[in-house]
C-alpha cells in the first residue's frame, strides 16, 4: 500500500478496479481546509488520462507492472507470437493488445512484454531499429530553405519522413517513440 502523501511520478497504482501511472501530481495547502493530492493518472492500459484528489491520508494498493524481454517471432493473420528466449515457451497475442507498436519492428527482434499479475497489456518495442528502405521516390534538389522531406515506405512496411538525399535501398535508423528518421546507417 502506498499513501497520496508519498506519490512521485512514474508510481504505478491500482485504483477503483484499473491500473494508472503518476504523469504529475502536486502537495496543495490551501490557506483554509485540509491539505490535498491533486493528481494527473495515466490508465496503463487504455492510454487514457484522468486528474483526480486525494487526501494525503488515502491509501491505495501499489501496482506491480512486470516488464520481460521476448523475441517477436511472426503474426499470423490476428496473432503476433513472441518467444521466451530462456525456456522457448510461445505467447500468442492479439492485435488489440499491441495496437501499433510493432510497425517498426522486424521478426526475431527483442521487444518488451508489459504485464501485470500475468495478463499481458502491452508491447515497448526497441528505442531505435535499422531498418531498409523499400520504396522511395528520387528527391529533387530544389529551392528549399529548411529541410524538406519527403515519404518512404520501410521493409516494414511502415511509411514515415526522410530527407531528401535518402534513397531506395538505404538503412535508416529510426527513433520508435515518435516514428521519426534519426540517421543513415
Amino acid at each position: 500500500m502506498i499513501s497520496a502523501g508519498d506519490f512521485r511520478n512514474g508510481v504505478t497504482i491500482e485504483f477503483e478496479g484499473n491500473i494508472y501511472q503518476i504523469i504529475e501530481f502536486q502537495h496543495v495547502k490551501p490557506g483554509k481546509g485540509a491539505a490535498f493530492v491533486r493528481t494527473k493518472l495515466k490508465n496503463i492500459k487504455s492510454g487514457g488520462v484522468v486528474e483526480k484528489t486525494f487526501r494525503p491520508t488515502e491509501k491505495c494498493e501499489k501496482a506491480h507492472i512486470e516488464r520481460k524481454d521476448m523475441q517477436y517471432l511472426y503474426n499470423d493473420g490476428d496473432l503476433y507470437y513472441f518467444m521466451d528466449p530462456e525456456t522457448y515457451d510461445q505467447i500468442p497475442l492479439n492485435k488489440a493488445a499491441i495496437g501499433d507498436a510493432l510497425k517498426f519492428v522486424k521478426e526475431n527482434e527483442i521487444c518488451k512484454l508489459v504485464s501485470h499479475n500475468g495478463s499481458v497489456f502491452g508491447v515497448e518495442p526497441p528505442l531505435f531499429v535499422e531498418l531498409l528502405i523499400t520504396e522511395c521516390e528520387p528527391g529533387v534538389k530544389g529551392d528549399t530553405a529548411t529541410g524538406a522531406t519527403k515519404p518512404c515506405v520501410v521493409e516494414t512496411g511502415a511509411t514515415l519522413y526522410v530527407p531528401l538525399f535518402v534513397n531506395e535501398g538505404d538503412t535508416i535508423k529510426i527513433d520508435t517513440r515518435t516514428g521519426e528518421y534519426l540517421s543513415r546507417v
